[in-house]
């Protein structure tokens, strides 16, 4: 059989608000935790911050250009919830709402379909006063935000995302403290705000269905703990796929915890046990709202770890540690292709939603050659391998409707400030200079060929 995307795959990639917009004051924007924790010295690298980033606010008709000049089909884009609600809840800034209006009116102009997620990190600050994904209140909260956005661009958007990775703003936010707004909360407190989250998501779905004048297509893009098996022995896929899935410790990437909920409407059993002394206040209809049924599977997907079975380690299963000199991204995560093979693989056996490919790509050192250009045959190469075992697990019958490549253009990467290069546009944040990259150019090809150039 001959391996292909499907005719009607699409092709995109995305960006997060905070990370491209700038503008963090402009026009009657509120602030996010991410301005607050990027103002606080000592939280990002090189005291960086997103005051400016790529500056889209002010060059969103020039970014669209890029985008139609590579070929995208798609753009996935967030919003900041405080610049369309500076307290987070009631008053609308018009013209922060009207800013995306704009932009979607000019993508669909320029012939790029907007996949829209409602929320990417940078949650208002005002909330985070009263409470944030800790408040019972929270999940209400992202529901009318979600209503007022839906009756403003329900009748030009049809593809939504709720939330965009929960594991890393309540895990990395709230437990760990390494992203917004840096709390080492319990572990038991931050049960309850994921669960708080995911309601919050729950009502969202609800709120889309309600209100979109366009039939919408809802889904979300969490990142799930992905691991690939030492070798295709039954034994290693099956020790692969139980430890995707499997509640082993007190961490935040236990993907079962935070998918199951939503497709089958019950925290994991092994998890449940787990974490019985702690579990989250539930009440009596949350699990039917946070399983509101969802149309796509989001995965961001950058790599995976490997193990193997063995009956004599504990839970039958062994972590196989990458070898010295392992291939690594410029952010020191190892490259792993396959995990675009496994994971789509496992979690549409699991789950059977149908899958888009949120996120996936690379931070790479790129700059300015001396001949203008910038060459980043790295960032080709691994894309290049990823999308190889895309399209075997496609070909192999796994349900997968398009392709968001991480990112469209460098920006400002969370805590590690702007050390690192994700985007297929090289821009220079003094300048804001954006140049197209040999990536983009190559990107267009496979978009051209829909993939058969893989």
């Amino acid at each position: 059989m001959k391996k292909e995307f499907p005719k009607k795959f699409f092709w995109g990639a995305a960006t997060a608000s905070y990370q491209i917009e700038g503008a963090w004051k402009q026009d009657g924007k509120g602030e996010s935790v991410w301005d607050m924790f990027s103002h606080t010295p000592g939280k990002v690298y090189n005291e960086n911050n997103g005051d400016v980033a790529c500056d889209h606010y002010n060059r969103f008709k020039e970014d669209v250009k890029i985008m139609k000049e590579i070929g995208l089909q798609t753009y996935r884009l967030s919003l900041s919830w405080p610049r369309i609600m500076p307290d987070g809840t009631g008053a609308v800034n018009k013209k922060g709402l009207e800013f995306y209006s704009k932009l979607i009116d000019e993508l669909l102009k320029a012939g790029i379909t907007p996949w829209v997620t409602l929320f990417h990190w940078d949650y208002p600050l005002e909330l985070y006063k009263k409470g944030g994904w800790l408040s019972p209140e929270s999940p209400e909260w992202f529901a009318k935000y979600a209503e007022v956005v839906v009756k403003k661009l329900g009748d030009r958007v049809s593809n939504w995302m709720t939330v965009n990775e929960p594991q890393c703003y309540i895990g990395l936010g709230l437990l760990t403290g390494i992203h917004a707004p840096g709390d080492k909360l319990p572990f038991r407190m931050y049960l309850q705000a994921a669960h708080n989250a995911l309601l919050g998501h729950g009502r969202a779905v609800q709120v889309i269905r309600e209100h979109a004048k366009l039939k919408p297509n809802v889904g979300w893009a969490p990142v799930g703990g992905h691991t690939l098996p030492a070798t295709d022995s039954k034994k290693d896929v099956e020790a692969a796929r139980k430890a995707t899935f499997s509640v082993t410790s007190q961490n935040a990437w236990h993907s079962a915890w935070w998918f199951d909920p939503v497709f089958f409407g019950k925290y994991p059993e092994d998890g449940v046990e787990l974490y019985k002394d702690i579990m989250p206040v539930i009440g009596k209809n949350d699990m039917k709202i946070i399983s509101e049924k969802i149309d796509f599977l989001g995965l961001n997907i950058y790599g995976a770890g490997t193990v193997k079975a063995n009956a004599a380690a504990k839970d039958g299963r062994e972590e196989i540690k990458a070898y010295d000199g392992h291939p690594l991204t410029l952010i020191h995560w190892n490259v792993t292709p396959g995990a675009l093979y496994w994971g789509p693989k496992f979690f549409y056996e699991r789950y059977k939603t149908p899958i888009v490919i949120t996120e996936n790509g690379l931070s790479n050192p790129d700059w300015v050659a001396l001949d203008g250009k910038v060459h980043d045959p790295q960032r080709i190469d691994f894309t290049h391998r990823y999308l190889q075992n895309l399209k075997n697990a496609v070909s192999e019958g796994v349900d997968v409707k398009g392709y968001f490549h991480w990112s469209l253009m460098d920006n400002f990467e969370w805590a590690e400030g702007y050390k690192h290069r994700f985007g297929m546009v090289h821009v220079d944040f003094p300048t804001g200079k954006r140049t197209i990259k040999d990536s983009a150019y190559w990107y267009r090809e496979v978009i051209k060929s829909n993939g058969s150039i893989i």
